[in-house]
């Protein structure tokens, strides 16, 4: 089994996970205001994304760009992977491709500890991909411990480009925030993702 696999129920089970819905887990978080040159790409991209209708489009004209806004406003301190094997536990079905990966690490060469979140595109439903980003998220949080870099938490979003719902794993807590964002907050999503790399939320 690969984390592709996974539904919520079969991961929260196989794994043990306590599940906490929350409603507005990450309202707090500050937002981030883009960069003029995001903003306007992303007036071009997001119609183009929705009308080819494809996972592909809208990984690399939203979900991408998104995250290399993330990158920048740390100014290259983390480090973004893009369908990277990340096998971690065969034993326990922890293999597979994720679509998007952040480090703390400023390694951009190879995936180094510690993993801060997974990103999981989906074409529509986002609620789709919540058994996949956890079972990602769960395999970060080994491969952290392994690697002796264990975080507080490791986060997860699963995303069609244009709606994001957050994820936050602690120890054995699964907490999903119920609020899905849509890409017109765009400064609250990158606030969000923010609060993970600074590990606030």
């Amino acid at each position: 089994m690969a984390y592709s696999n996974f539904t919520l129920e079969s991961v929260r089970t196989a794994f043990e996970l306590e599940t906490i819905e929350s409603i507005a887990l990450f309202a707090d978080m500050e937002p981030i205001t883009p960069s003029s040159h995001f903003t306007t790409q992303l007036r071009k991209k997001v119609p183009l994304a929705v009308a080819i209708g494809t996972e592909k489009a809208r990984s690399e004209f939203i979900i991408a760009d998104v995250l290399f806004e993330l990158r920048e406003h740390f100014d290259g301190r983390i480090s973004l992977f893009s369908g990277v094997d990340f096998s971690v536990d065969a034993e326990n079905d922890l293999t597979g491709v994720c679509d998007f990966l952040i480090s703390l690490s400023p390694e951009q060469f190879f995936v180094e500890a510690p993993v801060i979140a997974l990103v999981e595109a989906k074409n529509a439903d986002v609620t789709l991909g919540l058994g996949q980003c956890v079972a990602e998220m769960l395999a970060a949080q080994r491969f952290n411990a392994e690697r002796g870099n264990s975080i507080p938490y490791v986060y997860g979003t699963t995303t069609s480009g244009t709606d994001w719902l957050f994820l936050k794993l602690e120890g054995q807590r699964l907490h999903i925030d119920m609020a899905v964002y849509t890409i017109t907050q765009c400064d609250k999503i990158l606030g969000i993702l923010s609060s993970m790399v600074q590990q606030k939320a």
